[in-house]
């Protein structure tokens, strides 16, 4: 029997749960009700929650390492005897084809984690990443390596729509920002452990230069592997089985959470009974439906992801892909010590969603994504002036860069955590896909060739005129969340947005 979607709207209060109730409207399938959502947001935060985390998060960190490693590797691949001659343009390709990537794949593997689950969709696209990985490090021509970068970029897209719906819907309400925040910003884990690994994979004195940049990547292919063996114990998101009308299923593997967790934090609160859910089987859901709920019944908040995505997707593509050709062009520094430059920049990004994240918890979303983004972008400005100005080492414009991404990161990470959770259930996975692929398209790939390009002019006033339209687009989308921003903070996700079957759904 072909499993059914799900629409789930709250019962009056004092609800019995777990009541089976025949439906008013026949062709809408039998109605339940559930308080499986109420009982996984009320359990305290467990050795359970970290081992999920680790499961899941850390393929930010492979992408962290994914993107440093192109960035640092950038100089080296355009020198005579790497193996595989690229020019500066060629990186900025490579980039924009990484991106492009990742769009397609979030909305070809978003689909498919909407209609078969998070937890295939996890196993199989990182996979996908593995096996491009390993392959572009056996690249020998321009075009094998923009084919490898493409799929690596595939399988990582696949991994935000799968990864950030499991996670959101596996942790407790009252931390979901912070932890999202944080998940997200390992990604500079990643970032700072590719750069440290350049600095001995590039040293010619250890290894030919046509040898190095080749482990570097597989270097990320095997720790992806590690991830893989780790992720087998995740289990599926309860409420994707719910909403798929597997509820026994769903009830499982909370009634396992809450056991676990119990052994390991000692009893559990109690669950409110006004917190539950009824739930109405449906029909799948249709692209018709979700193209009328994002863009008709959460128009407003379709502008808002759309500016979040742009803005940061073009800051962080553009700086971060072209950087070892900014520092090799403009002060002569040499490739096999980009590294050293890319570790402060990462660690600076990393500790801006770890030290501000539990800010977007307790101030609020929309103070806190207003303040990340508009901070950054006013900081950039003053970064291209003093840049334009000559008054910058190498030293001193990473400096410069590491308090503008300290902001940047915070407001990047939140961008992920706004799409995830102020739409329906239902559109989820592949409301995550859409607005990263658009909004990552446009910033994303726009901003890496165009640096690129830019660099190549080897002026000092193009590249500045970059980091000049990066910071308006960050202050453009810091704008969008202050007047349409979303309180999200501390509510269900069932609270956010009523999901598509409910007949009190939010219009905003």
């Amino acid at each position: 029997m072909r499993a059914a979607d799900l629409g789930v709207r709250r019962p009056p209060s004092g609800s019995t749960v777990g009541a089976v109730t025949t439906s008013s409207a026949p062709s809408r399938g039998r109605t339940f009700r559930s308080d499986l959502p109420a009982r996984l947001d009320r359990l305290p935060w467990s050795p359970w929650h970290v081992r999920i985390l680790v499961g899941l998060g850390t393929v930010w960190i492979l992408d962290g390492l994914e993107v440093t490693l192109v960035g640092a590797l950038s100089d080296r691949l355009t020198e005579p005897g790497s193996g595989i001659s690229l020019t500066a343009g060629d990186i900025g390709v490579a980039a924009a084809v990484y991106v492009a990537g990742a769009c397609l794949g979030a909305l070809f593997f978003g689909v498919l984690t909407e209609r078969y689950g998070r937890k295939k969709l996890f196993m199989v696209t990182l996979l996908v990443y593995l096996g491009a990985t390993a392959l572009t490090a056996t690249a020998t021509e321009a075009w094998m390596f923009f084919l490898w970068r493409f799929l690596a970029g595939a399988g990582i897209g696949g991994e935000y729509a799968a990864i950030n719906s499991a996670i959101d819907e596996l942790m407790p309400a009252r931390l979901r920002g912070r932890i999202d925040l944080l998940v997200n910003g390992s990604y500079w884990i990643g970032g700072a452990a590719g750069a440290a690994l350049t600095l001995v994979l590039l040293d010619e004195g250890i290894l030919p230069a046509s040898l190095g940049w080749r482990l570097a990547f597989g270097a990320g292919a095997l720790l992806g592997l590690v991830v893989l063996l780790v992720r087998r114990h995740v289990p599926e998101s309860p409420r994707w089985l719910s909403l798929h009308g597997r509820h026994d299923e769903a009830e499982g593997v909370v009634s396992g959470v809450e056991e676990t967790v119990e052994r390991e934090e000692g009893r559990l609160p109690a669950v409110d009974p006004d917190r539950s859910l009824e739930i109405t089987e449906r029909p799948p859901v249709r692209i018709g439906e979700v193209v009328r709920a994002v863009f008709g019944t959460y128009r407003k908040r379709s502008v808002l992801g759309l500016s979040l995505f742009i803005g940061q997707a073009f800051l962080y593509n553009a700086v971060y892909f072209t950087q070892g050709l900014v520092l090799g062009t403009f002060f002569d520094v040499d490739s096999a010590k980009t590294g050293l430059y890319i570790i402060p920049l990462a660690l600076g990004s990393f500790l801006g969603p770890l030290l501000l994240g539990r800010f977007f918890d307790t101030v609020g979303r929309r103070k806190m994504i207003t303040l990340s983004y508009v901070g950054s972008g006013v900081l950039l400005v003053g970064t291209a002036l003093l840049f334009q100005s000559g008054a910058l080492s190498a030293w001193g414009l990473t400096a410069c860069w590491t308090v503008v991404f300290f902001f940047a990161s915070a407001g990047a990470s939140s961008a992920y955590l706004t799409v995830s959770e102020i739409f329906p259930m239902e559109t989820r996975a592949m409301a995550i896909a859409f607005y990263f692929a658009v909004g990552t398209g446009i910033g994303g790939i726009i901003g890496p060739v165009l640096f690129g390009r830019l660099v190549e002019t080897e002026q000092v006033s193009m590249v500045a005129f970059g980091y000049y339209l990066g910071a308006a687009l960050m202050i453009a989308a810091g704008g969008v969340e202050a007047v349409i921003g979303v309180d999200a903070e501390n509510q269900s996700l069932e609270d956010i947005a009523d999901p598509l079957g409910s007949s009190s759904a939010q219009r905003s």
